[in-house]
């Protein structure tokens, strides 16, 4: 079967990308790496032709950040393209204007989080499952 993660003819433009984040993009990620949340993302995440703003593999989550450019007809229909394949493959994608993180960064972040935690099972949780043989 073949990957459809970080496919190799699309490297350099990941490269790119990440070494030219917006600075929404800086911010979240400021809030979002080093497993702040308790779960691992990555930045600028190819999954098949498409290249995501940030990826929680674990918690099969998306988040995608959304400039002004992304109100124009002919975008919204290629996100939700995007948003269908994503789908497809049993992601959850969360889309966020540019604007909601520059105005409220810790809302954001509790819907991000409340997602994690809803997709993710807590390991502690699980270890005291076992433990009482649930």
């Amino acid at each position: 079967m073949r990957t459809v993660h970080n496919l190799t003819e699309i490297v350099a433009k990941r490269r790119s990308l990440r070494n030219n984040l917006t600075p929404q993009e800086i911010m979240l990620w400021a809030r979002l790496k080093g497993k702040a949340l308790g779960v691992k993302f990555r930045r600028q995440h190819s999954i098949g032709r498409y290249i995501v703003d940030f990826c929680c593999p674990s918690a099969q989550l998306i988040i995608e950040l959304d400039g002004f450019q992304h109100g124009e007809e002919s975008a919204e229909r290629y996100d939700q393209e995007r948003t269908n394949y994503l789908q497809s493959l049993g992601f959850k994608v969360l889309r966020f204007w540019n604007n909601e993180i520059n105005a409220s960064l810790d809302s954001v972040l509790g819907k991000i989080l409340e997602e994690v935690n809803h997709t993710t099972p807590n390991p502690s949780s699980s270890e005291e499952g076992k433990k009482r043989g649930i």
